[in-house]
Order: C-alpha cells, then structure tokens, then sequence
C-alpha cells in the first residue's frame, strides 16, 4: 500500500494522467491509487492529535509560491524548500529579486524560534535542526557574491564548488550557474 496521491482543484484528470505517466513506471506496486481532493485552509491552520499546525505562507524560496508548516507547541518547522541541509542549493530562479524574497522567508522562518526544523533538502539521516537556516542564508550570500565576481558560469560553479566541496548534488549547483548566466 503506498502512499495516496493529492488531486487540487480544476484540472485533476490532467494531472491524475501525469502522475500515472510519469511517477507510476518509475515506482511501480509502491503508489497507492486512492485519490483525494483537497481544499485550501480557511485560516490556515488545522489541528493533528491534539497539537496545532499553521501553514506559514514564505512566498519565493527556490522556486515560486513555497509554505512551511510550523506546531507552535513544539517548536517545530517542517520548512519545505525554503530550508536546505548539506546539499547545493536550487538557485535557477534566483535572479529578479528571487535570493533577497528568499533571505525574507529564512527571516520569517527564524523568527518563529524553532527548536527543530526539517530541512526539504538534506542528507538522509542528518538531524533536524534550526542552524540550517543559518546555513542556507550563508549559501545563498556567498552565491551572490561569487555571481557578482564570476565571468561566466563556469567560474560561478568552480568558485561554490570551493567555498562547499562537499555539499550533494552538484547537478542542481550546474542547473544554478547555467541559469543565472543564460
């Protein structure tokens, strides 16, 4: 039994044909095809045994549109995209103002105060913790400041590879550079 699969609003029977078409082969008896639709939140919050949950609206972080999901009673912040763990950061969709919206949504995230926060990119089995988003906004300084350096991408990619040698996914860091110089 996998896990159901989330239909929204106008346009399911499209994306119900995508998901089959495209998650479906690649994971194949793991999907269930039980389907739901879902509506928005009234106010934004919605309770899970006993505890509050908030939907906390962060606008741009790697891409358009991102959410977190904070439980004030425990201190927690699921961050979704707007946090990454020790993996290169998608920053594609950073020009046009898109790295300042997201240090504003990092500063929207540490000023609930967590004492936990799960980052949406991260190495599998890394703790959860709220330093990431010190972390993250490091990245994405130093990102900006090496793309006001760089000549090209190349030197752009060459230049984060040495200040995070270690980070995952340099696919994503290659994706970054490409975009920012195309």
């Amino acid at each position: 039994m996998g896990l159901p699969f989330v239909l929204m609003g106008r346009g399911w029977r499209r994306r119900r044909q995508w998901f089959d078409g495209y998650w479906q082969p690649r994971f194949p008896g793991q999907l269930s095809g039980q389907r739901f639709t879902v509506e928005p939140l009234a106010d934004g919050q919605f309770e899970l045994e006993g505890e509050r949950l908030q939907v906390v609206e962060l606008g741009h972080t790697d891409t358009d549109s991102t959410s977190a999901l904070y439980v004030p009673g425990t201190g927690l912040v699921v961050a979704g995209d707007a946090v990454y763990g020790d993996v290169h950061l998608y920053l594609a969709e950073s020009m046009g103002g898109g790295s300042e919206r997201w240090l504003e949504a990092l500063d929207t995230i540490e000023g609930l105060h967590p004492s936990t926060v799960v980052s949406g990119h991260k190495r599998d089995g890394d703790a959860d913790r709220p330093d990431d988003i010190g972390r993250t906004r490091r990245y994405i300084e130093d990102f900006s400041a090496a793309l006001r350096r760089a000549a090209n991408h190349q030197e752009l990619y060459d230049s984060m590879l040495a200040l995070y040698p270690d980070r995952m996914n340099r696919g994503v860091l290659w994706n970054s550079v490409k975009a920012v110089f195309a």
